[in-house]
């Protein structure tokens, strides 16, 4: 692996531990206004101090993230389906490489819907976009989405994509986390991190995932909903922060989240 993209892979999955608390907030690219995310600077800004890194498209990067911020970018580059489209997996390159280069993004996305009509297509765009990676020192997140097939988050399926996103030339691997997690990440050679999905039903349940799979092998998290549709979103960040970085349990992760709730905890440290 070269310097540059070793050293762009550092920035996000921080050397000291090899982990990483990422922000995910691309989820306009096909949902539109999410909720909570209809204003996406007013919703990032007091989440960027304490976020690894960030993911999202360029159009929010150069309307919505002031330029001085020092937060890594991982770009979204594939899309081209809504969720009022025939099928959300329908995905291409929608970014160039060179356009992630002048954004100065640290890492670029694609997902791969494997299993799904456009397995082909998908893992497609992931090798050729390694490629290009490659050629400009950037390291390429493969997000081995299942769109509205939830049933399909289960240990045996996503180590088959953990794996083969790796054999493609993925540098990192963002999946779901499931029951046998330990499993999948036995079984892919670059690092993994958990997706968030939808908003878990409360705080509480977004811990305890989020300390599982760090238990488990996960190289650290990428929510978006369940940090920035909290009532609370910077308690929440910072209480899955102390899971993946200071080896905080789910139950002393809830009580600094409940504790940094209260008025006049607020303050970064």
């Amino acid at each position: 692996m070269d310097w540059g993209l070793r050293n762009r892979l550092s920035r996000i999955l921080r050397p000291e531990d090899g982990r990483s608390v990422m922000l995910a907030a691309d989820h306009g690219y096909f949902l539109g206004p999410t909720h909570r995310l209809e204003d996406p600077r007013q919703t990032l800004l007091p989440l960027l101090p304490f976020a690894d890194a960030l993911m999202v498209t360029r159009g929010v990067v150069r309307n919505c993230v002031d330029a001085g911020t020092q937060v890594p970018l991982v770009l979204r580059v594939s899309g081209g389906s809504t969720v009022v489209g025939a099928d959300l997996a329908n995905e291409t390159i929608i970014t160039a490489m060179h356009d992630a280069v002048r954004l100065n993004a640290s890492a670029v996305a694609v997902s791969v819907f494997v299993g799904s009509q456009y397995e082909h297509q998908t893992l497609r765009n992931l090798a050729r976009l390694v490629d290009r990676g490659t050629e400009v020192g950037i390291p390429v997140l493969a997000v081995t989405a299942v769109g509205k097939e939830l049933e399909k988050r289960d240990a045996r399926y996503l180590a088959l994509c953990c794996r083969i996103a790796a054999e493609f030339g993925a540098h990192f691997v963002k999946t779901y986390f499931c029951d046998g997690f330990e499993e999948v990440v036995a079984g892919c050679p670059v690092p993994v991190v958990i997706a968030g999905g939808p908003k878990s039903g409360t705080e509480r349940d977004a811990l305890r995932t989020a300390f599982r799979a760090i238990r488990e092998g996960a190289a650290g998290v990428d929510m978006g909903r369940n940090v920035w549709q909290s009532d609370h979103p910077v308690p929440m960040i910072r209480a899955l922060r102390a899971i993946v970085h200071e080896g905080a349990t789910d139950e002393d992760a809830f009580a600094l989240f409940t504790r940094l709730k209260q008025p006049g905890h607020l303050q970064p440290v």
